[in-house]
């Protein structure tokens, strides 16, 4: 969203985007390197989560196939690990780190993760406001309605709140992803630093995402207090 004039805003945003594309730079080398190179253990990244998930207990979560590139999930709503075509099939480096990662999300709704839930109960609250805080705020801005900026203000607050509480989350799965492969034997020697390169790229993501919503955020609050 541009304001004309905004000078100081953009200036505020350019750091946080760089970042963005860096960190999106990193995902596709990360991914392109060890996409190439085969896991010792010659799982696809589908026998490793299903290896993974029994192992943990979780033998009632699911396994399948997600459409598109790198569309890698877990979705708590009905149990299941999602995996694109590629992670799925694959029996790479990057498949077994995506794949344990993914795994890590369903271990942290099987153990009752705090910060998981907190932000699976948060995202339709953060959905909502992050619809409605640009066109509130761009109205509110160009027709000079002070009440309108501030809700559009309010409502960004919960889908920055929601980026924020994404780290931790991300983060930790990436931790248990280590763990379980250790636990299970799915690594050896120099491959823990190459998965921990894939799982260290994709959190850089998050990063950029949430430095970009507080930039952003930071805008909105300048631009809020030159109409006053």
């Amino acid at each position: 969203m541009f304001f004309f004039g905004d000078i100081t805003g953009m200036l505020i945003l350019i750091p946080a985007m760089l970042l963005a594309f860096y960190a999106q730079s990193k995902v596709k080398s990360a991914y392109n390197n060890w996409s190439r190179v085969q896991a010792a253990s010659g799982l696809s990244g589908a026998h490793v989560a299903r290896r993974l998930l029994d192992r943990a207990g979780l033998n009632h979560v699911r396994i399948e196939l997600s459409r598109g590139h790198l569309t890698d999930h877990y979705d708590p709503r009905n149990q299941t690990v999602r995996l694109s075509q590629e992670v799925y099939s694959g029996r790479s480096i990057a498949s077994v780190a995506i794949a344990a990662h993914e795994v890590g999300h369903a271990v942290q709704h099987g153990t009752g993760y705090f910060a998981l839930s907190l932000r699976n109960n948060f995202f339709p609250v953060a959905r909502f406001g992050s619809s409605l805080a640009m066109p509130l705020f761009l109205v509110g801005f160009l027709f000079n309605g002070p009440l309108l900026m501030d809700l559009g203000i309010l409502f960004f607050v919960f889908a920055v709140f929601f980026q924020v509480i994404t780290l931790p989350v991300e983060f930790n799965a990436s931790s248990r992803a280590i763990e379980l492969l250790h636990e299970n034997n799915l690594v050896v020697g120099q491959e823990e630093g190459r998965i921990r390169s894939v799982l260290n790229a994709a959190a850089l993501t998050y990063v950029a995402a949430t430095a970009v919503a507080l930039s952003q955020l930071l805008r909105l609050l300048l631009l809020r207090g030159r109409r006053r």
